[in-house]
Parts: C-alpha cells; structure tokens; sequence
C-alpha cells in the first residue's frame, strides 16, 4: 500500500522546539521533503531536509519563491516574554507571526499550519496576563486566515530529547520534576518526541481538534505511533 507523504515548512529549527520536530520530520515515513527557514544555519544535513536563511523574519515577502507546493508548516518560531518588553514580545510574536502566515498563505491557501503557542493562553484576549493575551490574538488571527487547515498546539512543560544540541538551559535543573508531573498531572508535560509526533499527526492526517492542549498532544502522539 502507498504511504501518504507530505511536504513540510520548519521553521525554529535552531531553538529546543523546532530542533526536536526537525528530528522527527526527517525520521518519519510520512514525510517526504523538509524546507527549514531560519535567521542562521541549524546544522542539520539530511537528504529530506533544504534550508531558507531568512535573515529578518519581519520580511517574509523575500521567501516567497521557496516556499511555493508544501503541504504543511509547522511553525515553532517563538520567545519568551520574560525580560522582554510588552511592544516588543507583540511584535516578535504576534506581528513576526502573521506576517510569515500570510505570505505562506498567499501561496500554499490549502496547506496546513500548525503554531506553537503555550498553556495557560487566553483565547479571550482580555485575561490579566498580556503574554497570554498575545498568544490568544495570535492564535485567534491565524485561524482567520483562511488556510485549508489549522492548530493551536499549547504545551506546557516538554522534556527535551536526549542527544539533541538546542536544549534550554535551565531543563537540566528542572528535568527531574517531569516523572512527578506525569504522575500527578499527566497532562501537564509530554516528551519533544510527543509533541513533535502530535504535530506530524495533525498536519498530515487532520483532526477536529484545532485547539490542542496537553491532553490532546499525548493523544494525538499516541495515534502517530500506531501507524509508524
């Protein structure tokens, strides 16, 4: 029987999200081409995988001729909001976003877009917190845009995998807290390989679910490991 294969876009690659869904992009079957954009090289070489250097991803206009047949992004670009301040995380966020979605749009209007938001975000816009806001209008303007398919994937603690090089810093003072989580609270954390495996589900087979929280994510991992 013929394996469904689809053309992905990356983009993050050089950051712990985006570094972890590359990995498990290249290694599925499912998966037939990888074009990463990136501000700089990510390292990675890989017969699925071309590379976009796109030095400033507020001018997404310039990748216009690279991006034209795939059948998916998974977008996990992001930043903090700590230190940061509230004009600037809008514009790194939610601008920098909506930008690079709608020139994505204008040429793939049937592709798949998956974004990387976070738990705790606020789809009413209104909430106390403005990370949480921003990430709501972000999410909530991207499911506008019209694309033939879209989701909110929203994470909360990930534990990074073992052997990759783009790991946050400070995982290795809090890894030992994801056992307990998982216990206690099992939808609270998932793997990077869950995550990246409940985006590959989404963006390649579909769901109902456009809103994919903690639990989602281990079910959807969980059905992409079924048919690997």
């Amino acid at each position: 029987m013929e394996i469904l294969q689809k053309q992905l876009i990356i983009t993050g690659a050089t950051g712990m999200v985006g570094e972890g869904v590359l990995h498990e992009a290249i290694q599925s079957p499912f998966v037939s081409q990888i074009l990463v954009i990136n501000r700089k090289p990510c390292g990675v070489t890989h017969p699925k995988v071309k590379e976009y250097l796109l030095p400033d991803f507020l001018k997404p206009e310039e990748m216009r001729d690279a991006i034209k047949g795939y059948d998916a992004c998974l977008f996990c670009l992001g930043v903090s909001s700590v230190g940061m301040k509230p004009d600037e995380y809008k514009q790194k966020t939610y601008d920098l976003t909506l930008g690079f979605a709608k020139v994505l749009h204008d040429e793939n209007p049937n592709m798949s877009f998956s974004y990387i938001s976070g738990a705790g975000t606020d789809s009413t816009e209104q909430g106390r917190l403005a990370w949480a806001r921003v990430k709501g209008k972000t999410e909530n303007d991207l499911s506008k845009l019209g694309f033939g398919d879209y989701y909110s994937f929203r994470p909360a603690m990930i534990q990074p995998t073992p052997g990759l090089k783009n790991a946050l810093a400070f995982y290795k003072y809090i890894n030992w807290l994801f056992p307990i989580l998982k216990l206690f609270v099992p939808n609270s954390a998932c793997t990077l390989q869950e995550l990246g495996y409940a985006m590959l589900e989404a963006s390649i087979f579909g769901s109902p679910v456009k809103t994919v929280e903690g639990k989602d994510i281990l079910a959807f991992a969980k059905q992409m490991r079924a048919r690997l």
